[in-house]
């Protein structure tokens, strides 16, 4: 086999695993919709939903940082 017929093959095969990785992904993020769509319907607030999300995956210190900075930044705008 020539490096040519090779490089194809595995071309081939990372696009294909590509591809089944993009399936599950898009099935993955309708699960996720669908979830939102769940707790929306009793009555939960999905933009908050989402926020305490994001905070959950950070580490504590960079979420007090981020806490931290955020009440900086409501008090410079008299927000508070």
């Amino acid at each position: 086999m020539s490096d040519q017929i090779i490089a194809a093959d595995q071309l081939r095969l990372h696009l294909e695993a590509v591809e089944r990785l993009e399936d599950e992904k898009k099935g993955i993020s309708d699960d996720i919709k669908d979830r939102y769509a769940l707790a929306k319907g009793e009555g939960f607030d999905i933009k908050t939903m989402r926020a305490i999300v994001r905070l959950r995956r950070m580490e504590k210190h960079h979420r007090d940082e981020a806490e931290a900075l955020l009440e900086t930044y409501k008090q410079a705008l008299g927000l508070d």
